[in-house]
């Protein structure tokens, strides 16, 4: 496979050096002396955003929403980064993802590139959608634009009616979830999100959403099946160890807890939300009796009075 230097990045793609460590060190990209063709293909699609004046913040904030959302490790590589509007997508799998709003979105954009009557699916999954079903697809489309000035009323009277036509529109179920789960109507929204999971199994969104809405109803114990079930679909979903971790503190389940904040901080190494899991990682060590010890030459017993592990000196 052929590779570049840093040299031959800064020649080929005409941008500073200044410009690329300052990628680096905003983490959108690791640090590396040599690059392939498919990284270049990542910077050009830096550059381009930068040049539309889209803050390195904003990038680094839709990646990390990417990989907690997605569980992918590189999604400027597993997926495309597009701009809609004041904000940055996905396209991946068939289908547009907002990251940060974890939702949905329309993709007119390929509608309109398609051939014609062969408009795509905005479904996590191909084939959910039958033939013939562009009216539906249209209303899709309206109720993401009511969404997104601000008409709730409309959007969910335009959602209702696209799952009167298809109860299999997956995409559906989940914004109108989110909308009443923003209202606080959270009894209707776990409907939603619950039909959003039978719908698809596989809907790793659905079953995280169905987590947070049963942890604003106070039942824990639904809450974590819901999130453990996210996490097996998407192990690397970074959100779902997140609020695993809230949970099983909120139980009393410290070992538990420390597990998936450890788990959340390996995928999501800063910003707020690792700064908070790394004060609770120190919290629950400090507060633990286990602490790291050097290895014993040989095994020692625990007490059966005391069911915390004893440290041990290195044998001699």
């Amino acid at each position: 496979m052929t590779s570049y230097s840093r040299q031959d990045v800064l020649r080929i793609l005409q941008i500073s050096s200044r410009q690329l460590f300052g990628w680096e060190r905003a983490g959108i990209i690791p640090t590396q002396q040599t690059y392939t063709f498919q990284d270049l293909g990542q910077l050009r699609t830096l550059r381009a955003l930068r040049e539309e004046d889209v803050p390195a913040a904003s990038i680094r904030d839709s990646i990390v929403a990417m990989r907690a959302v997605a569980g992918m490790t590189n999604p400027l590589l597993e997926a495309s980064l597009v701009r809609t509007g004041a904000r940055l997508a996905f396209r991946c799998s068939g289908a547009m993802v907002d990251p940060i709003r974890r939702q949905l979105l329309f993709d007119f954009e390929r509608l309109e590139h398609s051939p014609a009557g062969a408009g795509p699916s905005p479904l996590r999954r191909p084939g959910l959608l039958p033939a013939g079903t562009e009216s539906v697809q249209s209303l899709f489309l309206a109720a993401v634009q009511a969404e997104e000035s601000g008409e709730k009323n409309r959007a969910i009277a335009l959602y209702e009616q696209i799952l009167e036509r298809n109860p299999c529109y997956a995409a559906a179920y989940i914004n109108l979830g989110t909308i009443y789960f923003h209202l606080r109507r959270y009894g209707r929204a776990e409907e939603l999100y619950r039909r959003a999971t039978e719908t698809d199994p596989g809907y790793v969104l659905a079953f995280f959403d169905l987590g947070n809405v049963l942890d604003e109803l106070e039942r824990p114990e639904e809450s974590i099946r819901a999130y453990q079930r996210a996490l097996g679909l998407s192990p690397r979903y970074a959100d779902a160890h997140y609020n695993l971790a809230l949970a099983f503190e909120r139980r009393g389940e410290n070992r538990s807890a420390l597990r998936h904040w450890q788990a959340y901080i390996r995928l999501d190494r800063s910003g707020p939300w690792a700064d908070h899991a790394r004060s609770q990682i120190r919290k629950l060590l400090d507060g633990e009796p286990l602490t790291i010890a050097w290895r014993a030459g040989k095994f020692i017993p625990p007490s059966k009075s005391s069911p915390a592990l004893q440290l041990a000196s290195p044998a001699s």
